[in-house]
């Protein structure tokens, strides 16, 4: 596994964004482990995050010319990100974001930040059933622009549905021609916790549920 994969997933555990334990999620699965990107509410662990998304967004073969993120947790994550961009890339990027609600004075309207134009990558935390990824992607088209990527923070990589063969990621790149990248994966996280010597336990309960739910069970 990459270093980057390690360290975000290291920044992860020890902010508390990924903790394990008996999880019951929307969908009803009880799952061993828990992902909360609102947990990495400092300054070190904000920074840090900035530098992996930037990073990964570099390293994917898909162009950009801006950055959106998605109300409301992609927020802070499309600022730090277009600034580790500049400080660590040289690129100097405008980014933008939605708010839930349209504003009805001021500047008004429901995107902020710079005009929504080009090609656009999308910063946002997990895409459970991808229906903000959708919106945003609906806002970016609206607004004449292309969405071109979408960076994550984790990828479940589990099928969206007991009558589904894909992932909700999977699907979202099929029907909207995206490609979308991951800091890290379930796979990259069981990996994770098989080198680690104070996980013990976990990697059964992450292997189970993988094999339950995961795409590879249908492999």
């Amino acid at each position: 596994m990459s270093s980057q994969r390690d360290r975000f997933l290291s920044l992860a555990i020890r902010a508390g964004a990924l903790k394990f334990g008996e999880f019951t999620l929307k969908s009803g699965r009880v799952s061993p482990y828990f992902f909360n990107a609102g947990e990495f509410s400092s300054g070190e662990a904000l920074a840090t995050l900035g530098s992996l998304y930037a990073d990964a967004l570099v390293k994917m073969d898909a162009p950009f010319d801006m950055l959106f993120g998605p109300a409301y947790k992609g927020i802070p994550l499309v600022a730090v990100t277009a600034a580790a961009l500049y400080t660590e890339h040289g690129l100097d990027v405008p980014y933008a974001y939605n708010r839930k609600e349209a504003k009805q004075h001021g500047e008004g309207g429901t995107l902020v930040g710079g005009a929504v134009r080009g090609r656009v990558a999308i910063i946002d935390d997990v895409i459970t059933a991808g229906t903000a990824i959708v919106e945003a992607i609906d806002l970016i088209r609206a607004a004449g622009a292309t969405p071109s990527a979408v960076a994550i923070a984790l990828d479940r990589q589990e099928v969206a549905g007991t009558d589904e063969s894909r992932s909700a990621i999977q699907k979202l790149e099929q029907a909207h021609g995206l490609q979308v990248t991951a800091l890290a994966t379930l796979d990259n996280l069981i990996d994770f916790v098989d080198r680690d010597n104070s996980a013990a336990g976990r990697l059964e309960a992450l292997q189970a549920y993988r094999e339950r739910y995961g795409l590879a069970a249908l492999e």
